[in-house]
């Protein structure tokens, strides 16, 4: 089972108050909860939200939401916050709507004591607030990180940089939910945190922000199942079409199934199991993973008899296929 807990916080009843936490949060709620094909992703998240005096999210009702989502035996435990950070000499704190100053918000430490003890196979933590890049860090060796097994952090912001925040939208969560919409996904659809803290670290190049990941896993799960690029059965083709991924494959006119009508009658005809692979062939060229050789287009590398070979990332997915993990 997936669980996630999704926070965002715009009223703050003694500091100054933000406009874009709450859509964020909103965001990430509805991309989460389905994956691509509508199928159930995250079981109801459960979304808390601050608009106004007439509703807070206080640090007692964070702290004991977030005990509560990491105390459960489940496959994924995500927290989600976008509001306020604050950072003093002792560490970094979310800000809740009832701070007085931000040093009484929810500490990072114990958001973090909630995941050392955690029976969820993967802990998530993704923070959109200032300094979150603090989450993890040991509090006397600051370079030092310590996180439990099976741990992930994705913080908008090193532990001394503001949160950017543009149009009443953060910059960081508006990444986050084009990164979980597919722009991070691998050629099967998976989108792990590491796809996706790579694709909003591009993504920011010269903004003054810089996002931290900090992991401690044996592999990445997948947080949302997106639309792949390409459909499996083309994918698994490739060991079929390539028996040895460092030998190209020979290609003849006999690929290519539209003929002009003015060619040398002695060019083979169309062959139909041929026209299949090469459409197959065409699709894999279109993800990278096959190009032609000594030929601009793989229409040339057919009708000129020359070759097609896997690329480095297609005799990657070759090796995924070959070892039956795709």
């Amino acid at each position: 089972m997936r669980k996630a807990l999704i926070v965002g916080i715009d009223y703050y009843k003694n500091i100054s108050s933000l406009r874009g936490a709450v859509k964020d949060a909103n965001g990430v709620k509805k991309i989460l909860e389905r994956n691509a094909d509508r199928s159930v992703n995250f079981d109801r998240p459960n979304l808390m939200e601050s608009t106004g005096p007439d509703k807070l999210v206080t640090r007692a009702q964070l702290r004991n939401a977030v005990t509560e989502l990491f105390s459960s035996d489940l496959e994924i435990a995500l927290f989600y916050f976008s509001g306020h950070g604050y950072i003093d000499s002792v560490g970094g704190y979310l800000c809740t709507s009832d701070c007085e100053d931000g040093h009484d918000g929810l500490s990072l430490a114990e958001v973090m004591n909630c995941t050392y003890t955690s029976p969820a196979k993967n802990k998530i933590i993704i923070l959109d607030s200032c300094y979150s890049g603090d989450a993890g860090s040991n509090p006397v060796a600051t370079k030092v990180s310590e996180i439990s097994e099976g741990t992930t952090i994705l913080a908008a912001s090193t532990a001394n940089q503001p949160s950017i925040e543009i149009d009443g939208a953060g910059v960081f969560t508006t990444l986050l939910i084009d990164a979980l919409n597919g722009a991070a996904a691998n050629l099967v659809g998976d989108i792990t945190p590491g796809s996706v803290y790579a694709h909003i670290d591009q993504s920011l190049g010269s903004w003054d922000q810089s996002p931290v990941f900090k992991t401690n896993v044996a592999h990445f799960v997948s947080l949302r199942k997106a639309a792949a690029p390409i459909e499996l059965a083309d994918l698994q083709k490739l060991t079929v079409l390539f028996p040895d991924p460092a030998e190209p494959l020979p290609l003849d006119p006999s690929y290519e199934p539209l003929r002009s009508g003015t060619e040398d009658q002695s060019i083979p005809s169309p062959d139909p199991k041929k026209n299949q692979d090469f459409a197959v062939l065409q699709n894999l060229v279109k993800v990278n993973l096959v190009r032609p050789v000594g030929a601009p287009h793989m229409w040339h590398a057919a009708m000129q008899s020359k070759s097609c070979e896997l690329t480095f990332l297609g005799r990657h997915y070759w090796n995924l296929v070959h070892k039956g993990l795709i």
